[in-house]
């Protein structure tokens, strides 16, 4: 779970962007969007194909 705690002399908008800066670093919002319409199995699976097909493809060029 994130917390925000007021530091000494921070504003609302402060907090507010540290919050969703937190969010964002942990996933949180790529993850809400994800679960925000349902998606067939096989289209998961399409995108976890391609996706380790982009990492393979990334990791031929670094060596």
């Amino acid at each position: 779970m994130i917390k925000v705690r007021s530091r000494a002399g921070e504003s609302v908008q402060q907090m507010v962007k540290r919050f969703k800066k937190m969010c964002e670093k942990e996933g949180l919002i790529r993850d809400i969007k994800r679960n925000s319409y349902y998606e067939k199995p096989s289209e998961k699976n399409r995108r976890r194909r391609r996706k380790a097909a982009r990492m393979a493809s990334m990791g031929s060029f670094s060596r």
